[in-house]
């Protein structure tokens, strides 16, 4: 039986159109900033916490780009399921608690970062479908 990773994550793009990537610590693949709820939270509760606690950075915005699943990058046997939001933030973005690096990638042509299996299979088609 699969176990499910229930989180929120954030499509960050810069001026250019590139987009943010997060590497925690410990590991090396590259995904999106965000993470799982504390107790009753929203999506938005969520992110915007996650998001000051990760890049040091304020939710203004956030607009669902969509519900997607994969299998789970960092722990075995789990699929992680997410709502993704375009979002818009404010302040110096910097790795913070458990981050360890930051990526800004062309999601057209994403380099050869090791990435998480939820951008590769959904997140960044349904980017390029939405250009």
């Amino acid at each position: 039986m699969t176990r499910v990773l229930d989180i929120v994550t954030a499509v960050i793009r810069d001026t250019d159109g590139r987009m943010l990537l997060v590497r925690k610590r410990g590991t090396s693949t590259f995904m999106k900033p965000g993470g799982k709820r504390d107790g009753g939270e929203d999506d938005l509760t969520t992110l915007a916490r996650e998001l000051d606690e990760e890049l040091g950075c304020r939710l203004v915005q956030a607009e669902l780009l969509g519900h997607y699943a994969a299998p789970a990058a960092n722990e075995a046997g789990f699929t992680v399921q997410s709502a993704t939001y375009l979002a818009t933030v404010e302040g110096d973005i910097a790795a913070r608690a458990e981050i360890e690096e930051l990526a800004w990638i062309d999601p057209a042509a994403p380099g050869d970062l090791r990435l998480a299996p939820l951008l590769t299979q959904a997140v960044l088609p349904a980017l390029l479908a939405r250009a």
